[in-house]
């Protein structure tokens, strides 16, 4: 099963095969910023599940810990690599928007005491502190 996550203006693309070995959203300051909303929603992929990059990217170092990849034309954070999870890339799950098949939900909720209050996630999820 093969997946194509894109930036905003399609200039740049990754492709992935498989399923993911995290699929979880994150409340942290880092990945609100990063989305520009409540909560991040990544996915993880071991590094020999990417199947191919395309476009134009830009990196750059976040607070020593993880390198992110992104469009140079539009600016979207696609993916990334991070000290947390080595041997894997992280992609913001949302450019998955038109992949078919779709992701599966995601079921589990790092950071979840940074959550803001109004927040709310069904019963059931894993929940990482």
């Amino acid at each position: 099963m093969v997946r194509k996550a894109f930036c905003c203006c399609g200039a740049c693309s990754i492709e992935v095969e498989g399923e993911p070995t995290l699929n979880a959203v994150c409340h942290c300051g880092n990945c609100r910023r990063r989305t520009g909303s409540a909560f991040g929603w990544q996915v993880y992929f071991r590094d020999e599940q990417v199947r191919r990059r395309e476009g134009q990217y830009a990196e750059r170092l976040i607070r020593d810990e993880q390198v992110r990849s992104f469009c140079a034309a539009c600016g979207t954070t696609l993916f990334w690599t991070s000290h947390f999870r080595p041997g894997e890339t992280g992609i913001a799950a949302g450019a998955f928007t038109d992949a078919t098949p779709p992701l599966p939900a995601p079921d589990i909720e790092a950071r979840a005491r940074e959550r803001l209050d109004w927040v709310g996630f069904p019963d059931g999820w894993r929940v990482l502190s």
